[in-house]
């Protein structure tokens, strides 16, 4: 014994030393970057200190541009800070070299892309990668694509975006990771660890931003930005977790958002960017704006552009994302003490920290070899990634008599106005993508079933037929085949539909149909398509639709009607091969909803997490007089949030908790055995969810709190256990108080929100 516990002293005095070590080490990194700042900015001029708090736009510049060009000019001058959405490591390396060799102080630029869910190798959208339910599976997105942008001179993106929505009119929900906090808040941390590593200094990690900071999810009607308005309560408990936790994970920067918040914009919001963020939260990181969101103030009625823009910095904003008023206003608006040298000191010496802690004091051109941009980007082994990631993020909605997976050797009609479009594989906000290199679903078939494949394709219908919805959402062209008529379309698609086995409608949303400023007020299939598949279910034959979609849609005729759906969102660059893996049994889909698909536009805002009225409508039921329900419609969702099919069945069994009296701070641990039942290998997410049946404010009718993705083997069983603890009761009341309280709470485990096993427990402080 002795011996022992002399062993054991050594070894803590060992890891004592250690710690002590590391404190040491990081206090002296701390002082030094204080001190290079500090040396740094008492050379600067006020007006070389303003140009820090510029990011300005480049556009293409080539790199004998880089300095004639006016951006050139401004950088020469001290005026710009940082570049947005400039890319190729040859002209960045162009461009920062004006900032290094020809400015004053030779201070290096900050350049930022919207990498939100890849870069050349292109993943599926936000929104499908949260119906993995895997975050090791999200982190992994986002380190390749963080080394592939860095390999091309990027070092700072503008994801993760943590928005809560619960209302799928909302077009950006594509870049969300839905309705639910506690799934938002774990995406959120693994999208940060993800892009930012163990250390931002290496040149293959880049700085993440967390947006739109705050509460943008919430707009008004769903429609892109308008305004937001919320108690307190519901804003600590349902919308800021995610944030918190993007940042809590190490977060380097935010992006404010463009909404109005209570009746004061974002950006000009003090208790938002300054009390909240930095003061309660502690951040220490910088605030850059959403794109010319000092300017849209004015808009908003809160004065001209100097006024604005003293707000925005006496708020917490840092950088003026393209507008360039902070350049343009903020010395006038110091000389006549609008603004204090210390509110721009402080903008300033943020934006310089985050420069610091990249390295690009020490190399500004780490960002910029050549030769990794020449063999990194959009390797064989990075589009094999993508594959797997995109098959795993598929739901299969319906599976009428198992006529899914399908046989190798029946006859094929793919049809549908997606079936072999390149430009929508890859979704909304897909900057970097090369979308020539995009693997349709036609293609991903032929690839599949090799050179025998008994394929016939015709479009069979245009995405839509309104010219001017056509127009908002191909940019670059149109989705309308201008060479045949929609009964021509319609026609060549029917006559090869019936001399087939199975039809594979490839329907849905084009890619900008969702994402930014794509909000929708009818959120069902476009009306040609819908009748387009009607006559291809008169034909008798089998339909399979694989959906792509950016949000949840209300496709109640389909679900009624079509035999097999599989949502497939919008998979990213091996779409096509994903589909084609998953269809034909390679790949068991295991994808669940992040997000509540309604039955009809009237029930939104629908989501799992509700609260109930006084006068609450029992599940099951349609409707009662004097209860909260609708004349024409049922409460029920279409498709609820957690839902997701598979080839395979699961058994949930032995649902049992270690004890169902509990005090102060025990460990409750909630178990099931889950059974693989069917005849196919699957994996099925197992969901905690939590009621906390009395409290001192309205509380939810149930919330997620813990998830378990299991692979299971035919026959196989499992004892899949959660280990519940007081932290997971915890709420804000009224006070914002953040703690839990005692009383009765419903433990549920299943496969989704709607279809749970329950048990009561009573836990006492």
């Amino acid at each position: 014994m002795c011996k022992k516990f002399r062993t054991l002293l050594f070894v803590l005095l060992i890891f004592n030393l250690q710690t002590q070590s590391q404190q040491k080490l990081s206090t002296t990194k701390v002082a030094a970057k204080e001190a290079f700042i500090n040396d740094l900015m008492s050379k600067m001029t006020i007006d070389e200190k303003i140009g820090q708090l510029n990011l300005a736009t480049a556009g293409y510049i080539h790199t004998g541009e880089a300095t004639s060009s006016d951006i050139g000019q401004k950088i020469i001058d001290g005026k710009v800070g940082g570049i947005l959405n400039l890319d190729s490591a040859e002209r960045i390396k162009a461009v920062q070299e004006v900032a290094v060799t020809k400015s004053r102080l030779k201070i290096p630029l900050i350049f930022g892309m919207d990498v939100i869910h890849g870069y050349k190798t292109t993943f599926p959208i936000p929104l499908a990668l949260a119906s993995s339910w895997d975050m090791g599976l999200i982190e992994k997105m986002a380190r390749i694509s963080a080394q592939e942008a860095s390999a091309d001179g990027i070092c700072w993106t503008y994801s993760p975006m943590v928005d809560i929505s619960r209302d799928p009119r909302w077009g950006r929900v594509a870049e969300s990771s839905g309705e639910d906090v506690f799934l938002g808040s774990k995406a959120a941390e693994a999208y940060v660890r993800g892009y930012q590593g163990d250390d931002l200094t290496k040149n293959n990690t880049i700085m993440a931003c967390v947006k739109h900071f705050a509460l943008y999810g919430a707009a008004e009607a769903g429609r892109d930005y308008n305004s937001t308005d919320m108690s307190l309560n519901r804003m600590y408990n349902e919308y800021l977790p995610p944030y918190k936790a993007a940042f809590d994970a190490g977060a380097g920067s935010a992006m404010s958002s463009f909404n109005d918040i209570n009746g004061l914009p974002a950006t000009a919001n003090r208790w938002l960017m300054t009390d909240l963020l930095r003061n309660q939260w502690g951040f220490k990181g910088f605030v850059v704006t959403d794109f010319t969101a000092i300017e849209e103030l004015v808009q908003h009625g809160l004065g001209d552009k100097q006024t604005v823009a003293a707000l925005a910095l006496h708020a917490g904003i840092d950088m003026d994302m393209v507008g360039e008023t902070f350049l343009t206003t903020l010395k006038k608006s110091l000389q006549e003490g609008k603004v204090t040298e210390e509110e721009i000191n402080q903008a300033c010496r943020r934006i310089l920290e985050a420069k610091y802690d990249l390295g690009l004091f020490d190399d500004p051109y780490k960002y910029c070899d050549v030769k990794r941009a020449k063999t990194e980007l959009g390797t064989p082994e990075h589009m094999k990634v993508a594959r797997e990631i995109a098959s795993q993020t598929f739901v299969l909605l319906k599976n009428q008599n198992q006529l899914l997976p399908l046989k190798k050797n029946l006859k094929y009609a793919i049809v549908g106005p997606l079936a072999d479009s390149k430009y929508d594989m890859v979704g909304t906000w897909a900057v970097g993508a090369d979308r020539s290199k995009s693997v349709t679903v036609l293609q991903g078939f032929k690839n599949y079933l090799g050179k025998d494949a008994k394929i016939q394709f015709a479009k069979g219908c245009n995405m839509v037929e309104d010219k001017n919805l056509d127009k908002w959402t191909h940019w670059d062209g149109t989705s309308i085949d201008s060479t045949k008529t929609p009964e021509q379309l319609k026609n060549e698609a029917l006559k090869i539909a019936k001399k087939s086995d199975v039809v594979i409608a490839v329907m849905g949303e084009g890619a900008e149909m969702s994402g930014e400023c794509s909000s929708r007020s009818d959120i069902s299939l476009p009306g040609n398509q819908e009748a387009f598949l009607k006559d291809l279910i008169k034909t008798g034959k089998p339909v399979v639709m694989v959906l792509f979609t950016g949000r949840p849609l209300t496709i109640n005729w389909e679900n009624e009607n079509i035999p097999a759906i599989l949502n497939v969102w919008f998979g990213g660059s091996q779409s096509g091969n994903a589909v084609a893996d998953v269809v034909f049994g390679d790949v068991n889909p295991s994808g669940k909803l992040p997000m509540t698909f309604p039955q009809n536009v009237g029930q939104i805002p629908i989501y799992y997490n509700h609260k109930n009225t006084g006068r609450p409508l029992k599940e099951g039921e349609w409707f009662k007089k004097y209860r909260s329900n609708y004349l024409d419609v049922s409460n029920d969702p279409l498709y609820p949030f957690g839902y997701g099919l598979s080839y395979t069945t699961f058994n949930y069994d032995n649902f049992r908790l270690n004890k169902t009296q509990l005090s102060g701070n025990e460990t409750l641990k909630a178990s099931v055995t889950l059974s693989n039942t069917g005849k196919y290998d699957g994996a099925e997410v197992v969901q905690l969810y939590i009621r906390d049946v009395v409290g001192s404010i309205t509380r939810p009718v149930k919330e997620l709190k813990g998830f378990q993705k299991v692979f299971l083997k035919v026959g196989e069983s499992k004892t899949i256990t959660f280990d519940i603890t007081p932290e997971d009761l915890k709420f804000y009341n009224n006070d914002l108080k953040y703690d839990w309280e005692s009383g009765d709470f419903e433990i549920k485990i299943g496969g989704n929100s709607k279809d749970l096993k329950t048990a009561t427990i009573n836990w006492t402080k």
